[in-house]
């Protein structure tokens, strides 16, 4: 992971995707609905709510919004019955990629995943044919503005912590755990007065591909198609950016 800087690549993201905002917003109430469904409404008792949360707060997304999606979730009217299904395949440069959705209606959603691919320069491949070359981590930035905090005493207190690694770059310290660490390394950090750029459990590379820039250029294409489908969630892959 040292070397590679997944922060630099959320940040080139989310300035691509301010114009997409409301239906950015409307991907994280599905999330914390479906949070809220499975484990309660209560973010203290129920960890993946509190990260969907998390992340909504860290887009932006207004209170309101989240509590309507808790309490469509727990009130006798949440009736959505989403599915979570991960679809894998390469785009283009052979590069290998994972598309994470919530569905209520898979014919659609895997009709809609295979023609984005299809159209720009990918293939859409069975479970499993990429999915080992990613490996599942909790993922958490704090960012260097205003913190005094040197490299080496952040890496102390990140290992303490429990996590696994840390990466420093000039804007932030990229921090990587176990996924059956992650809630235990944010209550630490954040009892020790850190705040989140992000948080959240995610899928990273166990090595990236290097691609030429016109290869790059339909990769971001691709990626931009898909996020753009509502049932889509997050995109990953290898790509070296």
């Amino acid at each position: 992971m040292a070397g590679h800087s997944k922060w630099k690549n959320i940040q080139r993201r989310k300035n691509a995707q301010d114009a997409k905002r409301g239906k950015i917003f409307m991907k994280l109430a599905k999330e914390i609905y479906v949070a809220a469904k499975q484990g309660g409404g209560d973010p203290d008792a129920n960890p993946g709510l509190r990260l969907a949360i998390d992340k909504a707060k860290a887009a932006n997304m207004p209170n309101d919004n989240i509590d309507r999606a808790i309490k469509k979730a727990t009130g006798a009217h949440g009736s959505e019955n989403y599915e979570e299904i991960t679809y894998e395949g390469y785009g283009p440069g052979a590069v290998a990629i994972m598309v994470k959705c919530l569905t209520d209606n898979k014919n659609r959603t895997a009709t809609n995943v295979r023609t984005a691919f299809n159209k720009n320069g990918g293939n859409l491949g069975e479970s499993g044919c990429v999915s080992y070359m990613f490996d599942r981590k909790g993922y958490i930035v704090i960012s260097r503005e205003n913190l005094s905090i040197d490299e080496d005493d952040m890496l102390l207190e990140v290992i303490e912590s429990g996590a696994e690694d840390m990466e420093a770059t000039e804007e932030a310290f990229e921090i990587y755990t176990a996924p059956e660490s992650f809630n235990g390394v944010m209550e630490t950090l954040e009892k020790r007065g850190y705040t989140f750029a992000t948080a959240e459990i995610t899928m990273v590379p166990q090595t990236y591909s290097q691609v030429e820039e016109e290869t790059a250029e339909k990769m971001y294409k691709l990626i931009d198609v898909l996020e753009d489908d509502d049932d889509v969630q997050e995109v990953y892959h290898n790509m070296e950016e």
